[in-house]
């Protein structure tokens, strides 16, 4: 790797990083770099996946805030990752590298569909779930003290942790996640803004720890059976760790109307490159 080149990776780093960290898709970033340094495809997955292990875990920490009262919720999710995650990276060297090439684009175009549109599904998923109460309360007559005033349609049909149907969706995901991860984080936030009742901010930050577990077991396990370049490892590492606090300094800004439209540009973006590689 020549000096400009090692100056390309770790600024590439430093972008994916800041990236991660508030929307997602920083491999789009980094992957095109390596491969521009004559990396081959696989050699340049792992090594990304590798260098963007500090990125994710600095990117977590610097939502440290949004994660409070979060635990259960973080340690229930966090397992489906960590299987997702082992098994992508076992897919990624067991499958030909063209397995992904035509879901992987559908999968993310549909998650686009669901971050912009998520107001309008929640607002409408709610409105069900109000109208089947009020018909059964028609039928069984007016509530008592306790039905009145506990407030079970508070978050209309979602589950405090988003039921089976979010643990099973984050569990695919982190498999594409530990295969290739372009997008991974965007596909989080789509299907935890449709099933959890929370702001924008506090699902970045479990998305956040959710990219941190899926990218830790992947490396832990590429680094036994897989090639890797160590140079383009650490600059990458470096690189992202620095751009995890920059993006979560600047991303914890945002409203959630700038960060749901910095979302579908984004990954639009990566929607793109996606199709025409």
């Amino acid at each position: 790797m020549t000096p400009w080149e090692a100056v390309a990776v770790f600024a590439a780093g430093v972008a994916a990083g800041g990236v991660n960290t508030v929307v997602g898709s920083g491999t789009l970033i980094t992957f095109p770099v390596l491969l521009a340094t004559g990396l081959p495809p696989v050699t340049a997955t792992v090594s990304n996946a590798l260098g963007l292990v500090p990125g994710a875990v600095s990117g977590a920490f610097g939502y440290r805030k949004e994660l409070r009262g979060q635990r259960r919720r973080i340690l229930r999710l966090s397992v489906g990752a960590l299987v997702g995650g082992f098994t992508g990276a076992v897919l990624l060297l067991a499958l030909p590298a063209t397995a992904f090439e035509r879901i992987v684009p559908v999968v993310v175009g549909l998650a686009l569909v669901l971050v912009a549109f998520q107001p309008l599904i929640t607002k409408r998923l709610r409105r069900r779930a109000t109208d089947r109460s009020s018909d059964r309360a028609s039928a069984t007559g007016p509530p008592g003290p306790v039905a009145r005033f506990s407030g079970p349609l508070k978050d209309g049909p979602r589950h405090r942790d988003g039921g089976p149907l979010l643990f099973v969706g984050l569990t695919l995901a982190s498999v594409y996640g530990g295969y290739f991860a372009a997008a991974q984080g965007i596909i989080y936030m789509s299907l935890m803004g449709v099933l959890l009742d929370e702001t924008m901010q506090r699902l970045t930050a479990v998305k956040n720890v959710l990219v941190a577990v899926v990218n830790t077991v992947a490396a832990a396990f590429f680094l036994f059976v897989a090639d890797f370049d160590w140079t383009a490892v650490a600059l990458i590492a470096v690189g992202s760790a620095i751009g995890g606090q920059l993006g979560a300094a600047v991303g914890r800004r945002f409203s959630p109307v700038v960060l749901r439209v910095l979302i579908v540009t984004v990954g639009t973006v990566a929607l793109v490159q996606l199709l025409v590689r």
